[in-house]
Parts: structure tokens; sequence; C-alpha cells
């Protein structure tokens, strides 16, 4: 026979286990599909045209040069962007990008302005199992304003999350490769969408 704190272990142990996966598992998600992405950082836009700019050798030569000593961990294929209006007036632009994060990739959407500064970071899809901390807005809010010159790393002029350093550097990387890529192609106004 059973004793009772047996039979309860016996009840609970599956239950508890099956909250502590779908704990873990929380952590991953797609939070924004490419459709509601450049809303995410241009709410205010009445219109987006998309581009897609391929990322040739070239392109990521001259990229590498303006971001110094930071590496990006995955060079895409292909930038997919977004010109952003309200009406008549150009907001500035969107671009979806992806880094690894711990093991699996990020990817998020860099909203930057016509004077080539970040006006928001929003998370697409998460995929580790921990870290996603930096989906809160509150950390995304400290990209705000920053332009290439900014390290964009932390304990220099980002604040870390505990358990996410990992993605923190991740996004840290993302931004300054949009940022490059938006002085390169976007902004000089020969190349935009």
């Amino acid at each position: 026979m059973l004793s009772r704190r047996h039979f309860l272990t016996s009840l609970l142990t599956p239950a508890l286990l099956a909250l502590v996966q779908d704990l873990v598992n929380a952590q991953e998600g797609v939070f924004l599909s490419e459709e509601e992405a450049p809303r995410a950082v241009f709410p205010e836009a009445t219109q987006f045209e998309k581009k897609i700019i391929p990322s040739t050798e070239a392109l990521r030569e001259k990229m590498k040069a303006l971001l110094g000593r930071t590496r990006p961990s995955i060079w895409e294929d292909a930038y997919v962007t977004y010109l952003a209006r309200q009406n008549a007036e150009h907001l500035g632009f969107a671009v979806i990008t992806e880094e690894i994060g711990k093991h699996r990739p990020i990817t998020f959407i860099v909203g930057i302005t016509p004077n080539g500064k970040v006006k928001d970071v929003a998370l697409m899809t998460y995929r580790e199992a921990y870290g996603a901390e930096v989906r809160d807005r509150r950390f995304m809010r400290q990209y705000h304003e920053k332009d290439l010159a900014a390290p964009l790393a932390p304990y220099r002029d980002i604040v870390n999350i505990a358990g996410a350093t990992l993605s923190v550097q991740s996004i840290g990387r993302g931004v300054r490769k949009v940022l490059a890529l938006a002085q390169l192609v976007l902004l000089n106004g020969s190349n935009r969408p």
C-alpha cells in the first residue's frame, strides 16, 4: 500500500514536469510575422514598401569595414527591408535580420530613422530554451537613438540580462549590422526601396 506522501508524489511529479517543460518551451516562439513586424517598429506608418536587398560579397566587405571589431554570426543572402511612410512623409526603414543566440538564430526587426539612428527593435522569432527576456520592451528601448558609433555591447552601453548574455550580444551585433546596411544602402538615396 502506498503512503500518502508517495501517493501525492506520484500524482504531482508528472504535473510538475509538464509545467517545467511548458515554462522552458515558453521562451521559444514566433512573436511577430513578417507582415506584422514593420508595424511593430513604425506603428505610426500608413504604408510600407517592401524591397529585397541582395547581400553581395562587395556589400558584406563594406559592412565589415564599417562594423570594425563587431562580427555578425550570420550573413543573410538578402535583406528584407521596408520603407515606412506616413502619408507622404518618409519615416525611415525597417530591416529584418538574424543573429545566432547561444545555439540557434534569433530573428528580429530594426527600425532606422532617416538620420541613421535606431527608432525601435522588436523580436520576431526566438528559438532558444532560455534568454527570451530580450523580447521585453524595457530591454529593447535601450537601442532607441543609438547609431553606428555605439558599441551596443553588454556592460558598455546596453544593460545586460542575467542568463541572457549571449542573446543580448546577438541583438547588439544584429542592430549594428542593420545600421551598417542602412548607412551603405538605404540612407544614401541611390538604392531606396
